[in-house]
């Protein structure tokens, strides 16, 4: 924790899908764990660190607007792709206008976080690697705007802004303590890609995020 970051994330719109919703997308109210982790990978990501999320501030009211959008109904399946691979004729093509279906998207707009977050070593770390440099590379890439790709809101066509935190951590719009119900923490990749959750408590326009392998955090 004495190597901690605080980045500020915006934007317009953000879709942090529910699990349970099968056909048309409906997000959370607030950014989950797993996505505030994708947001840190994009701008600052080594295999000798490995992004911890501490705290979400939640900064801007949660509001909720419902859009309609062309998605494909299918996807290419993944045998076609390993016969291409090797050399057999497989198609590898889809047909927007015949397979584009309307969906709707209940998602939120016009928000704003605070990731408070730390980064451990792994087993990758090498001699050249220490707690100082990559704590010094993130910080400059924030106040640079420079990233490996875009990060995004839980959807890509959501597009995030990010910059430095500064004092945007005491502007937060919530008060008091708010129970936002069960939320997904983040995928165990080692258990077969199994979701964790845990029961969130907003106070203040704060989220404190367990340990993923903290008793609170359940399978």
């Amino acid at each position: 924790m004495a190597y901690g970051v605080k980045v500020k994330i915006w934007g317009d719109y953000a879709c942090f899908t529910r699990p349970e919703m099968k056909v048309e997308r409906m997000s959370y109210d607030v950014m989950t764990p797993s996505a505030a982790r994708g947001i840190l990978e994009a701008i600052h990501w080594k295999p000798a660190i490995r992004w911890v999320v501490d705290r979400i501030h939640v900064l801007n009211p949660i509001r909720f607007d419902t859009i309609r959008r062309n998605e494909l109904a299918s996807k290419i399946p993944k045998g076609n792709a390993e016969k291409a691979m090797k050399g057999d004729p497989a198609p590898l093509r889809v047909f927007v206008e015949d397979d584009r279906q309307q969906r709707a998207a209940l998602v939120l707009r016009d928000v704003a976080y605070v990731i408070e977050a730390h980064f451990e070593l792994t087993d990758k770390a090498g001699p050249e690697d220490n707690d100082g440099k990559h704590l010094d590379t993130f910080n400059r890439r924030v106040a640079k705007g420079q990233c490996f790709h875009r990060p995004y809101l839980g959807c890509r066509e959501f597009a995030a802004f990010f910059g430095p935190a500064d004092d945007a951590v005491s502007l937060s719009a919530h008060g008091g303590k708010r129970d936002l119900g069960w939320m997904l923490h983040d995928i165990d990749f080692e258990a077969g890609m199994e979701p964790r959750f845990f029961r969130v408590e907003m106070l203040d326009g704060v989220i404190t995020v367990p340990a993923f392998g903290a008793e609170e955090v359940k399978a």
